[in-house]
């Protein structure tokens, strides 16, 4: 049984309980269940049925699953919330997740929420909003154990076990030395596993990797998928740790970051909100000026048919092969863009691999286009010709669609796979080189090589 058909279930038995009023199985329910997997059957729920079922929640379940819901959700039981409500809610909260129910927030909304926070609280939101988006800082919790290095192992548990349901982990705890300087970490693990009168100094690693506040947030989510950390050491400009940024915050940005380039590569203004929660004013304006832009751009397409007007009324077969021959090419600079636009993404291809993408492309568009080539030569003598009797065709105009196939496929592939890499060099996200945009370059290309390989062969 599917995720969807579960949730589905779930969200039958517990609308069949509240219409029962049945509020102490209900409640005995949905303490069992995931706290993501409550938000997705709250966010199926009427809007004026939420404030009752969500106060049914204890309050760390309750506040976790204030985390996973959709913004405007979060807005909606905002408004139902007392101030107490607001408060509790708040108060069990991490640094990281308050900032980003924040920065989605209206102002209203903010203000709200920050003055429910105590100040320690208050002082921390405000030092993780004054980092630019998308950097390490924006998306670290200050909410880490810090220890010296002159404890012993013994005292470090006992501090653990005093500050430790406050921090978001305490599977690796960050040795500093009196200025606040990382100089080591230590894993629990290895806590529990050495001599009790042993020194943190002692026992600790000293080689560990940190990223500064304004590293990239992509940076720091490859560094997770690489070296498969659970959590990475966030410090300032003098090394001085100032918060870390946990697994599960490196899965959100690689999962925000796979999104955006979906939705560039398929043309469309990037947007963090779910479909289902998304009017359709706010779709259509992520979508039209794409749109707009490749309608506009397909006009050359157009202007270089209309140039060779006379060559195509003097052989009308040509027109028959056009599509095939931009879909091809379209497609072939698609394969070569994803492919490079994902070596990107992950880390594994630079501008400075640019003569060996170049090269490796070059090799594999010459046998792609070698054997569409001939498959197309085939084809068309075969099936265009013999079998649907189409007389315009002839050797001639068979030789062209299959030199043209060869060109297009060659050109197309090795656009795909530079265009990505330039995009990187001057600033650009690679995904806006992906298709459709790209295809529409293609496109005027092949029929380009198409016209003028026709010129030739055919002496048009």
């Amino acid at each position: 049984m599917t995720e969807t058909n579960n949730i589905a279930i779930l969200e039958t038995t517990l609308r069949a309980l509240a219409e029962s009023k049945k509020y102490v199985t209900l409640r005995d329910i949905l303490t069992t269940i995931h706290a993501a997997d409550i938000a997705a059957i709250f966010e199926r729920l009427q809007e004026e049925d939420l404030p009752l079922l969500f106060r049914l929640l204890p309050k760390e379940l309750a506040a976790e699953t204030f985390v996973e819901m959709q913004q405007d959700t979060q807005e909606a039981l905002i408004r139902t919330f007392s101030d107490r409500e607001l408060k509790q809610i708040v108060g069990e909260l991490y640094v990281d997740d308050a900032v980003d129910i924040i920065e989605e927030m209206p102002a209203n909304v903010v203000r709200r929420i920050l003055e429910m926070a105590d100040p320690e609280m208050r002082r921390s939101i405000n030092e993780l909003l004054r980092f630019p988006e998308d950097s390490a800082g924006s998306i670290m919790t200050t909410e880490y154990v810090a220890l010296r290095p002159s404890v012993t192992v013994q005292q470090a548990i006992g501090y653990i076990r005093k500050v430790g349901p406050d921090k978001e982990t305490i599977n690796s705890c960050y040795v500093l030395s009196p200025d606040r300087k990382l100089i080591g970490v230590v894993s629990i693990r290895r806590l529990l596993l050495s001599d009790d009168e042993a020194t943190i100094e002692q026992i600790m690693d000293e080689n560990i990797n940190s990223v500064s506040t304004l590293t990239d947030q992509e940076e720091v989510a490859l560094q997770f998928s690489r070296y498969n950390y659970t959590a990475l050491p966030v410090v300032d400009q003098e090394h001085r740790m100032v918060g870390i940024v946990t697994f599960d915050d490196a899965m959100d940005v690689m999962e925000e970051e796979a999104t955006e380039d979906m939705q560039i590569m398929a043309a469309m203004t990037p947007t963090d909100k779910t479909y289902l929660h998304s009017d359709v004013l706010h779709l259509f304006l992520q979508r039209v000026p794409w749109l707009l832009i490749l309608m506009v751009s397909a006009t050359f397409t157009g202007m270089i048919i209309t140039g060779f007007e006379s060559a195509l009324a003097a052989q009308a077969a040509l027109v028959a092969f056009i599509p095939m021959l931009m879909g091809t090419g379209g497609n072939s600079a698609s394969q070569s863009s994803v492919t490079v636009i994902r070596g990107l993404s992950l880390g594994e291809l630079d501008f400075r691999d640019v003569g060996a993408i170049l090269w490796k492309e070059i090799r594999i568009s010459l046998l792609c286009g070698l054997a569409l080539g001939v498959v197309g030569f085939v084809k068309i003598l075969l099936v265009d010709k013999l079998l649907l009797g189409n007389s315009d065709i002839t050797i001639g105009v068979t030789l062209t669609v299959s030199i043209t196939l060869l060109l297009t496929v060659v050109a197309a592939k090795i656009i795909g796979g530079i265009l990505p890499l330039a995009a990187k060099k001057v600033g650009l996200d690679p995904a806006v080189m992906a298709s459709p945009f790209i295809t529409t370059i293609v496109d005027a290309l092949s029929l380009l090589v198409y016209f003028g390989v026709a010129t030739c062969v055919l002496r048009l």
